[in-house]
């Protein structure tokens, strides 16, 4: 892969490690509410959206969550991070990487900002980015592409010179429909539905973020 003009960077999952201990949090709150699921059926089919696009699934699948339930949600999720979640393995690193080769990168989440806010700024990563958009609350969240737009906006840089960094469908969507590249983040490894998911678009997939400068033209290490 040439090196890009920007790397676009989705959230969850990518740069910060909070998919299990916030998949264990919605499997508990849907399984309290007539919906149990194994954690492959919840990847398989609520992976990638909002809290509310998980709450309208989840309803239509025969949850019988309280009106209030996304606030509840949302409230129990926020102080569960609050209290500690780790980087993704090697992410300081690779940032560090990419800051020395001169790259811009941002950050295209369907997570919402507060959620960024508390689980960026504890590691104090927030304004290392050229911006952190959520694609909930410009109203238009992924598979759209309109948060991975406006990120390489704000980079300065084209759509179709822009690499997207990504760990769902939903996510790699957004990335192919703005007419950019895609690698999908497979930190378990290849056999996961969500691997499979992404393989399945056609994106290549990586498995260590120190091996991510040298798949976008910037050098082994």
């Amino acid at each position: 892969m040439t090196r890009p003009d920007a790397v676009l960077f989705d959230c969850d999952g990518v740069i910060v490690d909070s998919e299990g201990p916030s998949f264990a949090l919605f499997l508990e709150e849907l399984a309290l509410h007539g919906l149990p699921l194994t954690l492959e059926e919840f990847e398989t089919s609520f992976l990638g959206g909002t809290v509310e696009m998980v709450a309208e699934r989840a309803r239509a699948a025969g949850a019988a969550l309280p009106q209030d339930w996304v606030r509840h949600f949302y409230g129990r999720m926020y102080a569960m991070l609050a209290a500690g979640v780790p980087l993704v393995a090697g992410v300081t690193d690779m940032l560090d990487r990419l800051d020395a080769a001169g790259v811009p990168y941002a950050m295209g989440s369907n997570g919402s900002m507060a959620k960024m806010q508390i689980t960026l700024g504890q590691h104090a990563l927030t304004e290392r980015f050229k911006a952190v958009l959520s694609g909930q609350e410009i109203g238009h969240p992924k598979p759209a592409p309109d948060v991975y737009l406006m990120a390489a906006a704000a980079c300065g840089a084209r759509p179709e010179g822009c690499v997207v960094i990504e760990d769902s469908a939903n996510g790699a969507k957004a990335a192919l429909a703005a007419g950019m590249r895609c690698l999908g983040y497979a930190g378990h490894g290849p056999d996961t539905p969500t691997a499979r998911a992404l393989t399945a678009l056609g994106v290549p997939l990586f498995h260590r973020m120190a091996d991510l400068p040298g798949l976008i033209g910037i050098g082994a290490q």
